[in-house]
């Protein structure tokens, strides 16, 4: 079997579809004092499909989330000439081939996921031909179901939080994160109202739901270290990026004197950024995502390397790629899963272009054990709502 084409698609979301939205959350542009929509640099209203075909028909289905025009240029112009003629089965080559050819300028960033993109159709290729699911290939199922968290009350508004956490609840769900919406530019009065949100979703879970917070680089350093005893009482399960992702050390400072663990690498790449987060135990629980950190290629052996360290994984943003993954590593305890809400563009854009992915149940997300590859298909019937570019 020969890769004989390397096709990459930007869906780019038509129109003015998003609103002008409020600061509900803080973010590492608050650093600036930006007075516009803070959000709007990481809120996608783009995505690139990436299609791999192979001579005997396979096509293999990955995507890449971050600047989609200039992830389909160095997928087009660098990464499809290295993989064409090869065959698919030789995945760690073509890894190796697309990283070392790329490492001038890639490295990290889009050019990762550029090769993210890539590598995850790839392995959709091999599942497919095998007749398997990728968690098969992986090493199988290593739960009867994943654990799923419920990932969204972004808004600041008290009574809104709390309907949408006991939406949760109804739903089955036994663990949610929110996001703050207050950082250093917002000085003791953000503190308080942090906490009163905390506070606010804590009065409608109890204290038998996992609660868990994300800070979205939106901190420093010395706001976090005043803000960490002040959260103490409320038991969150884990604080997420509360400081930049190069500042590896003021993780490494935070994880040492937090009272819950530090979370990050959501915006990480590679084993080597990964060891290194190990090594200097600068969090507790690692958030790669696969079409960001490298690929499948690249997330089974972090996999690995956490599972070694005792460190737990748990993908950022929930989607197949990711699933499958968790779903074959012991290392890999639950699922972050973002609802779909109208009102923002973001992450939900991947289920708008993809069909397949599980819905929760009860707060646990299952994969059939009969749909080979990642089980995932193009929603054709959405295309309208996309500005495409060939």
């Amino acid at each position: 079997m020969k890769i004989t084409r390397v096709r990459a698609r930007v869906f780019e979301w038509k129109g003015d579809t998003v609103p002008p939205q409020p600061h509900f959350c803080t973010n590492a542009m608050d650093a600036l004092w930006d007075r516009g929509d803070a959000m709007g640099s990481f809120r996608f209203h783009g995505w690139t499909v990436v299609e791999v075909e192979t001579d005997e028909g396979i096509v293999g289905l990955g995507n890449v989330a971050l600047a989609p025009r200039v992830a389909k240029t160095i997928i087009d112009q660098h990464l499809a000439p290295l993989v064409i003629g090869q065959d698919p089965f030789d995945y760690e080559y073509l890894w190796q081939r697309m990283y070392r050819a790329t490492l001038a300028w890639g490295r990290r960033g889009i050019g990762m996921a550029a090769i993210s993109g890539v590598d995850i159709a790839i392995w959709d290729i091999m599942g497919k031909a095998l007749g398997k699911p990728v968690f098969k290939l992986l090493g199988g199922r290593t739960k009867e179901k994943i654990p799923c968290y419920a990932s969204k009350l972004y808004n600041t508004d008290r009574e809104t939080m709390q309907h949408e956490a006991q939406a949760y609840l109804d739903q089955g769900f036994t663990a949610m994160k929110m996001r703050f919406g207050y950082g250093p530019k917002d000085g003791p009065r953000g503190m308080r109202e942090n906490l009163k949100s905390v506070a606010a979703v804590r009065e409608v879970i109890g204290e038998d739901i996992d609660l868990m917070a994300d800070c979205y680089m939106g901190w420093n350093l010395d706001y976090a270290r005043r803000m960490l005893p002040r959260l103490e009482p409320f038991e969150l399960r884990w604080l997420e990026e509360p400081v930049i992702a190069d500042d590896i050390d003021g993780y490494a400072e935070l994880n040492r004197i937090a009272p819950m663990p530090i979370s990050g690498g959501e915006h990480e790449f590679t084993v080597h950024g990964f060891r290194q987060l190990l090594e200097k135990k600068a969090v507790s629980v690692i958030q790669y995502d696969t079409n960001r950190v490298g690929g499948i290629s690249v997330a089974r052996k972090i996999n690995a390397m956490a599972e070694a360290f005792e460190v737990p994984v748990i993908p950022h943003a929930g989607q197949m790629h990711n699933y499958h993954l968790t779903m074959a590593s012991l290392a890999s305890p639950m699922s972050e899963f973002f609802p779909v809400h109208d009102v923002e563009i973001g992450n939900e854009l991947f289920y708008y272009l993809f069909e397949g992915d599980p819905e929760p149940i009860d707060g646990y997300l299952d994969l059939n054990d009969d749909l080979p590859g990642l089980g995932l298909t193009l929603s054709e019937t959405n295309f309208d709502q996309f500005h495409i570019v060939e």
